[in-house]
């Protein structure tokens, strides 16, 4: 007990001196204290526990992550937002009276047969995806059945909403929201978020979460690994009606950052709809001033003309920055007939020269790798369960290490519903060795614990990679994209270009 006492009193004396010197030092501190006492506890007050390579990883995050020379002070986030009713998948399936069947996927669910068998082929394969639901009325019968359901929960949803969430817990940043905000959805907002009057709507969007678990079966399909899958019919944000006010709104609000989701929601609409509004929409992105970066995060998409039309014609060159998983990296390759295109999914951890061979095609191809493009496109963050990446092109963007390191992290203790890493509650699942293409030439590259971040190089574009220590039981899935994003541009800071 005298070792907690001399601890917990040190912690007291130096905690004015650190908050000023760092603002998010005291809470680094503080978690390696709570980890060394926990040993302390597991040992019975004697020799610590043996370090392990999830310790080593922990710890070093803690050097690792620090903040920008200079950090954002003003943050716009549209476009999409609304409320999520997560339930537990199977349960609900099972309440609507379906019956487990076959895997089938779908890109636009008409009917309740179609959403189960959507749910069991995503299941099986334990990836995430989204959905739009077409038939109204069932929609809505199926979203009472989910609010009625024994421990169904809601929450803040939405992309933008939730990047707004996160960004909103620093104290020291302004956050602008605008989407289509209903009274529940504005009640659940942190107080920090500023919500422009023309945002706000009279009734809500709601989307359903349906979860499932590791190892949960559902007749034959099991899943491998826990996450969730999202259906709505949502009109909102499927026009993206809020953009327009969305980018009116920067000129009085003047952001120093801005980060822009919702486009997934768009293909369910049909392609007279979006092919227009795309258009559209990129009239109204250009409109924001030059030296704003934009960050736009992806999500899950079925339809390959659209996600091609995002990534050559229209999106991806006017925007600075990107956040994608595993599945919307893949998609993205086999719309735009890029490397490996021809793999019909990941087996089990992406490979990383793989991952590493598209990142370095999108920048190449569609971003700024070339000095001579016209496109803005310099980083790319991207994450899938087991590691993250962070693709920069040279010279754009600075702090990399610390950015890919704080999203996971954030992975990490999210996924088990807490503020800290709690190291007896997660597992190092990334590759120790790896390269760094596919084919040759290639380099043979180590995951190293005690320095958890791996830089290689390919021409002008930089890759960092951090394992992420994943949560054995994880509570809540949805949104960690979402945070990992928020994470890494709050730990970003754009390199300053030398006037000409």
């Amino acid at each position: 007990m005298w070792r907690k006492a001399v601890l917990v009193a040190l912690l007291a004396l130096g905690m004015g001196y650190l908050y000023h010197t760092d603002p998010q030092l005291p809470a680094r501190v503080l978690n390696y204290v709570s980890e060394s006492l926990l040993q302390m506890e597991l040992s019975g007050g004697s020799e610590p526990r043996p370090p392990t390579l999830e310790d080593a990883v922990a710890r070093a995050w803690q050097t690792l992550i620090m903040a920008p020379a200079r950090r954002w002070a003003r943050v716009a986030v549209g476009v999409n937002a609304c409320v999520d009713v997560v339930v537990s998948g199977v349960g609900l399936l099972q309440a609507l009276a379906l019956e487990p069947g076959s895997g089938r996927d779908h890109e636009v669910l008409h009917s309740k047969e179609d959403l189960k068998e959507a749910f069991i082929h995503y299941m099986g394969k334990g990836a995430a995806a989204e959905r739009f639901f077409s038939d109204k009325e069932v929609f809505q019968r199926i979203a009472r059945a989910a609010a009625e359901y024994p421990g169904a929960q809601l929450y803040v949803g939405g992309n933008a909403a939730l990047i707004g969430q996160k960004l909103a817990s620093n104290p020291e940043l302004v956050v602008l929201l605008c989407g289509p905000v209903g009274p529940k959805l504005h009640d659940m907002l942190d107080e920090q978020i500023v919500v422009p009057p023309e945002s706000l709507q009279e009734l809500d969007e709601f989307h359903l979460i349906l979860e499932y678990k590791s190892g949960e079966q559902w007749g034959s399909s099991r899943a491998p690994q826990a996450n969730r899958f999202i259906l709505s019919h949502d009109v909102s944000n499927g026009e993206m009606s809020t953009l327009e006010t969305f980018v009116a709104s920067l000129e009085e609000f003047q952001p120093d950052l801005v980060v822009l989701s919702g486009l997934h929601m768009m293909e369910g609409m049909g392609r007279d709809l979006w092919e227009e509004r795309l258009k559209e929409a990129v009239v109204a992105i250009s409109d924001v001033r030059n030296e704003v970066p934009i960050h736009l995060e992806l999500a899950s998409m079925t339809d390959r003309d659209y996600m091609n039309r995002i990534l050559q014609e229209q999106v991806l060159p006017i925007v600075n920055s990107i956040g994608l998983n595993e599945q919307e990296l893949l998609f993205l390759t086999q719309s735009g007939d890029g490397p490996h295109a021809d793999l019909a999914s990941w087996d089990g951890i992406p490979d990383v020269g793989r991952v590493s061979d598209i990142l370095l095609w999108v920048l190449e191809q569609h971003g700024r790798a070339d000095p001579e493009s016209e496109a803005d496109l310099t980083r790319i963050h991207f994450h899938t369960l087991a590691y993250h990446v962070l693709a920069t092109v040279d010279g754009h963007w600075g702090n990399q290490e610390a950015a890919v390191a704080a999203g996971a992290r954030v992975a990490s203790s999210q996924a088990c519903g807490l503020q800290a890493v709690d190291i007896t509650k997660v597992v190092l699942k990334a590759p120790l060795n790896f390269y760094s293409s596919f084919s040759e030439p290639r380099e043979s590259l180590t995951m190293d614990p005690t320095r958890p971040v791996t830089v290689w190089h390919r021409g002008n574009v930089s890759f960092h990679l951090t394992p992420v220590l994943v949560c054995k039981q994880p509570l809540r899935t949805v949104g960690l994209g979402d945070a990992i994003s928020a994470e890494g541009l709050l730990f970003s800071e754009v390199t300053p270009r030398p006037e000409l």
